[in-house]
């Protein structure tokens, strides 16, 4: 089958179109057929060597894809040639994390046993999941509105962990890749309206124009420029500089999301005495402990007015085109590149 295989210990991508098709392991497994597989900011840091990833062999990465079930364990309650989404974190079940529904802090499931991470992803034709990291999808959401589903998962998730945002909160959105632009539409949805979005590339803020907000689009020059102090701040860049900067943009009871996934190395400087004279939250958003029928609700509800990939600056290509969705992500005049397969 076609794969675009990462080898750990070169940090090295390639195209292959003789990888071998993976087989059923335990009745419970399901073979799904890929159809929409995403690239993610953290493959990015991936292949750069700046995030954990195995490199006991090379595998096909990918952790966000959709697809249908091409076959089914006999155990297994999926049927072939249904419509789904694979979670691709799961929990050990063992510990007392998981036990406690907190999976993401599992020192050997959750992101430490990720499908397009530790084992083989979504950059393929095909791909083994066990079932229960498996979900069907409602005939109201596409196949390709459901690659999105789990960068959603993780934004719910981040929705959760920032609760209560309470429509006429002022709110910053810092950074306009994908993660910001799914942000911006969730906050949309959800009825916020006082939200100002920032971003150093201006044609990252010309695809947040496409989706039609009303939102104050600005470059951080002009956030250093103001006064504007913001009830609630969602840092989507993964630069740890950034945080170091936006934390005094925060008024007093304020909340900083640090949502984008930084590298290990990154580092931040903050001030201790304005975390106690402000009363200032600041909190870590890590994957998507068990938030995908939620993402999944969303989707349903949110439609053509949110998911169009062309209003989220969203582009599709073969697996062969790997190297030229990389090299769009780093001028970044897209958003999002999505592999478009089978």
């Amino acid at each position: 089958m076609e794969a675009v295989v990462f080898d750990g210990k070169s940090l090295t991508l390639k195209y292959e179109n003789k990888f071998p098709i993976p087989k059923l392991v335990n009745d419970t497994d399901v073979i799904v057929k890929v159809a929409y597989s995403g690239v993610c900011g953290t493959d990015l840091h991936i292949i750069q060597g700046e995030f954990p990833a195995s490199k006991e062999r090379p595998l096909p990465l990918g952790h966000e894809f959709s697809g249908e079930i091409y076959e089914a364990g006999k155990a297994s309650i999926f049927k072939k040639g249904q419509k789904v989404v694979v979670d691709p974190n799961r929990a050990c079940g063992l510990c007392e994390f998981c036990r406690g529904a907190n999976y993401q802090y599992c020192l050997t499931a959750g992101i430490n046993s990720t499908i397009g991470i530790w084992r083989n992803g979504g950059w393929a034709q095909y791909v083994l999941a066990p079932q229960d990291q498996v979900f069907a999808l409602p005939s109201g959401i596409t196949l390709e509105q459901a690659g999105l589903c789990e960068p959603y998962s993780c934004v719910s998730h981040g929705f959760d962990r920032a609760a209560p945002l309470s429509v006429g909160q002022k709110i910053l959105i810092v950074g306009a890749g994908i993660i910001g632009n799914l942000w911006v539409t969730t906050l949309h949805h959800h009825g916020h309206r006082d939200v100002t979005v920032s971003e150093m590339n201006k044609s990252r803020l010309e695809i947040v124009k496409r989706l039609e907000t009303g939102y104050r689009l600005v470059t951080p020059d002009v956030l250093a420029s103001e006064t504007i102090q913001y009830d609630v701040i969602i840092d989507c860049t993964g630069v740890g500089k950034v945080m170091e900067i936006s934390f005094n943009y925060l008024t007093p009871g304020g909340k900083y999301v640090l949502f984008g996934c930084c590298p290990p190395a990154h580092q931040a400087s903050v001030n201790p005495f304005q975390i106690y004279n402000k009363e200032l939250t600041l909190i870590g958003v890590k994957i998507n402990p068990f938030s995908f029928p939620k993402a999944i609700g969303w989707l349903n509800a949110m439609g053509g007015r949110y998911l169009d990939y062309h209003k989220l600056g969203v582009k599709t290509y073969a697996l062969s085109q790997y190297q030229n969705a990389l090299d769009d992500l780093k001028v970044g005049n897209i958003a999002k590149a999505v592999f478009k397969i089978n």
